[in-house]
């Protein structure tokens, strides 16, 4: 398992009701809904501890595979084996799962998975794995495997700017500057602010909230930026809900299974 990082605190009522009007939806009654976990218990380095781009450059998980690289937010799987109730201690325990190197047509490539296990009263309340990819920095996006699918189904607009990924890097204490930092973001060759992968996330897992799902599975397919437009979409396929996040021009930008 190796190096596993631990944090333990109370689920106050605050992030959530935060989260809620950040999304613009419903807040939660006692238990958080699907992928909620990521408001709390978070880790706050200090300043010193951060690198050029924000992220943690020393400490914290996952531990950096070399000085300098860029890296992204690739897609990830969750499991909700019990409910994660407000007004209770909960502990994250976070390690690395496993890393692997490749060669893409962008250049050489590191692959990790972190894994999380987030226990409320001795019990596992939510399993999760993330996927994060690390590439030289002035390179190209990682390659993509191919073109994702839009769903034909229910269609939620979400109007992105910059006010909104601001509050969502504040609320989620996610200080990488390709979020909130225009000239940042250029001179990393984006065309401009990146929308945050696990704002997508969130809002597919949203669509299907009522649902309650157990169990998610979703994917980043291409980078999206705050003046391309969002619309989710969601539909039940079976008994699953699979979901999509694309730009004004149907471009699709993530996709996502829930059941």
């Amino acid at each position: 398992m190796g190096d596993v990082h631990e944090v333990t605190e109370l689920i106050t009522p605050g992030p959530a009701q935060a989260l809620a009007g950040l999304l613009g939806v419903p807040g939660p009654g006692e238990e958080l809904p699907l992928l909620w976990h990521w408001v709390y218990l978070l880790d706050r380095p200090p300043q010193d501890a951060l690198g050029p781009d924000g992220h943690q450059a020393r400490g914290g998980m996952p531990v950096p595979p070399g000085p300098g690289l860029r890296r992204m937010f690739a897609g990830g799987r969750a499991w909700r084996h019990g409910a994660l109730r407000i007004g209770a201690e909960a502990t994250r325990r976070t390690w690395q799962a496993s890393t692997e190197r490749k060669q893409g047509r962008s250049g050489p490539l590191v692959f990790v998975t972190v894994r999380t296990e987030v226990s409320q009263g001795g019990r596992v309340a939510i399993t999760e794995e993330q996927d994060l990819v690390y590439q030289e920095p002035g390179a190209n996006g990682p390659a993509r495997s191919g073109p994702g699918v839009a769903v034909a189904g229910r269609d939620w607009p979400v109007t992105v700017d910059p006010v909104l990924l601001f509050r969502f890097s504040a609320l989620t204490y996610n200080a990488h500057r390709i979020h909130y930092d225009l000239a940042y973001a250029r001179a990393e060759r984006y065309p401009g602010l990146v929308v945050h992968g696990p704002l997508q996330a969130l809002l597919m897992a949203e669509l299907a909230r009522p649902r309650g799902p157990a169990e998610y599975s979703y994917r980043l397919v291409a980078p999206l930026y705050d003046d391309q437009g969002l619309v989710v979409s969601a539909a039940g396929d079976g008994d699953a809900i699979r979901a999509s996040c694309r730009d004004a021009a149907d471009r699709v930008t993530a996709t996502g299974v829930l059941s």
